[in-house]
């Protein structure tokens, strides 16, 4: 869209994709301010951000920086002649009012209409403001005769910023952008960090705002909520097992479903943004429970006095056909999330693509790694705390134990 509009020269144009958080901010992308801490020059200033934005758009995380502060507005001082004002018994607050009024517009009263309420404003017509020889035009009363404001105003035709902002009490120039494809905010983020400290001179620096902001804030408790979710489910299911080494048996097969979200993301292109660790979340739980069923019931074989391997391996084949069935249908349902177009598609298809790659590549895995860490760790189980045996209950189970009771009467035969 840019090489579009490249071809106007007469207007600055700025493209950018809604936020992802509605409310957070107007762009998507990282927003920050550059600060003056030195209350100097706002020519200088302008300077050295343009020099911060060359340095940072060749970096390779950043795809576009730009900032529509500019200092060279053109624009018009009037000073008031204040001595002059007196002799003819104006106000020099008159003059400004009266210019205020006819040019910028001034509240007047409120009347009703049909039920509704109107403002009233008085503005001279556009007619009669788009030119500074408009000021002739404009009256003001001296004693009993009229004379125009030229009289009293003198105009200078200077250039300066249109507007001036302040963050945290400073004056600031906003700055937006967007990272590079294949890189994440977090990314981007780093990079404006490391771009500062090299680039900015001491008096100036920079405040992220917006959702940037947000995100900076809360980076570090990141890996502290993944820690405490991995701990959480441990805790669980020691209290469930009686043990503190079996539940290892879930808690280390769930890095290969997290591996394929990031191996998925890598190759569909997508940035390791909220919405991916949203997906990382959600597969903890998903993928615990497909290695709990299978622990659950390999344990359950275990009580009836079946061999370790083979309570795994029966436990996998009995919980295939479920595991198959609600791990597909997941996949399947979240498919549309993962080639979502259009407005909002980057947050459903960062979730999608997560959510579906580490699905697709935990159930794949874990069919296979959890029978087999069953094996290790209730091995190392039973060497610290022998097993209380039962009985077979289930009907399902009495058939398995009689088919493994003849399977092992041929092998002695």
């Amino acid at each position: 869209m840019y090489a579009q509009v490249s071809t106007i020269k007469d207007a600055q144009i700025l493209i950018f994709a809604p936020p992802m958080i509605p409310g957070f901010s107007i762009t998507n992308g990282f927003e920050f301010n550059l600060q003056d801490k030195t209350g100097g020059d706002i020519n200088k200033f302008f300077g050295i951000a343009q020099g911060f934005l060359a340095k940072l758009t060749e970096r390779p995380e950043i795809a576009a920086a730009q900032s529509t502060f500019d200092p060279r507005f053109p624009q018009y001082m009037i000073d008031v002649d204040v001595a002059k004002c007196k002799r003819a018994g104006i106000s020099p607050a008159d003059v400004l009012t009266t210019l205020q009024g006819y040019y910028g517009g001034l509240y007047a009263s409120n009347f009703n209409r049909f039920g509704k309420l109107y403002r009233v404003m008085i503005q001279a017509d556009a007619n009669y403001r788009i030119s500074p020889e408009s000021l002739n035009n404009i009256y003001l009363r001296n004693g009993s005769e009229m004379a125009p404001v030229s009289e009293y105003i003198t105009m200078k035709k200077i250039y300066g910023p249109q507007n001036i902002s302040r963050f945290n009490m400073f004056t600031s120039m906003g700055v937006n952008g967007s990272p590079a494809p294949g890189y994440s905010s977090g990314d981007a983020i780093k990079a404006i960090q490391e771009v500062a400290a090299q680039t900015l001179p001491a008096g100036y620096g920079y405040e992220f705002a917006g959702l940037t902001r947000s995100e900076q804030s809360s980076s570090n408790s990141t890996a502290v909520i993944f820690l405490l979710c991995i701990m959480f489910v441990y805790f669980i299911l020691s209290a469930q097992y009686e043990s503190y080494i079996l539940p290892l048996t879930v808690i280390l097969s769930l890095p290969f479903g997290l591996a394929g979200t990031f191996i998925f993301a890598n190759m569909m292109g997508v940035e390791n943004n909220i919405y991916l660790q949203i997906a990382l979340i959600m597969l903890i739980g998903l993928l615990a429970k497909n290695a709990i069923l299978i622990t659950e019931f390999a344990l359950e074989r275990r009580r009836t006095g079946m061999a370790i391997t083979w309570s795994a391996i029966l436990a996998a084949a009995a919980r295939l056909r479920p595991i198959l069935m609600t791990s597909f249908a997941m996949i399947i349902g979240l498919l549309p999330l993962m080639f979502a177009s259009g407005v909002g598609a980057n947050g459903n298809s960062s979730l999608g693509t997560g959510a579906v790659g580490g699905m697709l590549i935990g159930m794949i895995c874990q069919i296979f790694i959890v029978p087999a860490l069953f094996v290790i760790f209730q091995s190392i189980q039973e060497k610290i705390k022998p097993l209380h045996w039962e009985g077979a209950n289930q009907q399902v189970i009495k058939a398995e134990l009689e088919q493994y009771t003849n399977l092992h009467k041929d092998k002695k035969k």
